[in-house]
């Protein structure tokens, strides 16, 4: 018996060490947004080519899918073929109402009923309850997108993407008002951030289709470096990203540019004169809720005026997913 205590006791103390504590940023499908802290272990994701065990500080973001579940499909046909086949109004509306209330459980059960011809037919029934609306007051009572996904995708290093699914039921999230356990299924998306905190050198990688002060949903890339106000720290920063939104202009870091076919870069804030950003400069924010777009360019040095978690974006006020290319950013972290 105190083999096992003892036992117990140290896979515990291992677990607890191998969690890490994360800011939070939760998007639930009834819209609500929920911020706070969570504990984690490195996130496994069973994909279709094996299994992944991906470290959690490498994760930015995970989207929640709407899942596949056998019984959860087979329940949702039975409603899906009364619906499909009965001429009898309160039959269909009983059908309807409960095919519903499944919400986003049916929904993978009404894509595959969707992508099998034959099931596209002519019908005479002329009433609201049918497949198509179900299908339809699902997706918008649980905020479903065109772009959602059965699987749950897991973006890994702000770059890279992998679908899967990541195996855990609920979430534990501390906020100001207590801890909340949130089920999987009422989660849209998690963006993670795990603070490396204290000083030295980190890189990291800018994306053009992502990383612009002027996207709204994660322009600004989340560093993970903490400063205190009154801290210096500095930057360098390589790489050339073309702006669909500028007429595929080819930028640097410091601003400069070139048009697309040019061969020669122009302008650019090269002697710090001004205050301002340019078009596709490197920026940065001191703090999540900053408006601030200070200028860092291709080499910066400085000192925290306040204190906070450090930002980088690339400067442009519109936002175009076709943009190309990166800047890969040092920043170097006095004592």
């Amino acid at each position: 018996m105190k083999k096992l205590v003892l036992s117990m006791c140290i896979l515990c103390a291992l677990t607890s060490f191998s969690q890490k504590q994360a800011e939070v940023n939760l998007e639930l499908h009834d819209g609500n947004i929920i911020k706070g802290t969570a504990s984690f272990n490195d996130i496994d994701l069973t994909t279709p080519y094996g299994k992944l065990v991906i470290p959690v500080n490498k994760v930015g973001n995970i989207k929640i899918g709407y899942g596949k579940d056998k019984s959860a499909s087979d329940k949702a046909i039975s409603y899906i073929k009364l619906l499909s086949g009965s001429n009898n109004d309160e039959v269909r509306k009983s059908a309807y109402a409960d095919l519903v209330k499944m919400g986003i459980k049916a929904l993978a059960a009404l894509e595959d009923h969707f992508a099998d011809p034959k099931n596209i037919v002519e019908s005479e029934y002329t009433g609201d309850f049918t497949v198509d609306n179900a299908y339809e007051e699902i997706k918008t009572n649980n905020n479903i997108t065109d772009g959602s996904n059965p699987e749950d995708v897991v973006t890994i290093d702000n770059s890279y993407t992998m679908g899967g699914t990541y195996n855990f039921t609920k979430l534990d999230v501390k906020t100001e008002y207590g801890t909340l356990n949130i089920p999987k299924e009422k989660i849209k998306s998690i963006d993670i951030f795990i603070s490396t905190g204290g000083s030295g050198e980190q890189i990291f990688k800018l994306m053009g289709n992502k990383n612009i002060s002027g996207n709204q949903n994660g322009g600004w890339y989340k560093t993970g470096i903490t400063l205190k106000a009154g801290q210096k720290f500095s930057m360098t920063a390589t790489g050339e990203i073309t702006l669909a939104s500028l007429s595929n202009a080819i930028y640097k870091p410091d601003g400069s540019t070139k048009a697309s076919g040019a061969t020669d870069y122009t302008g650019g804030d090269y002697d710090g004169a001004s205050t301002y950003a340019t078009y596709g400069m490197l920026v940065y924010k001191i703090g999540e809720a900053s408006y601030d777009n200070l200028k860092a360019g291709a080499k910066f040095s400085g000192t925290a005026k306040t204190s906070g978690m450090l930002y980088l974006s690339v400067y442009e006020t519109v936002f175009n997913a076709n943009n190309k290319g990166s800047y890969n950013v040092k920043v170097t972290v006095n004592k």
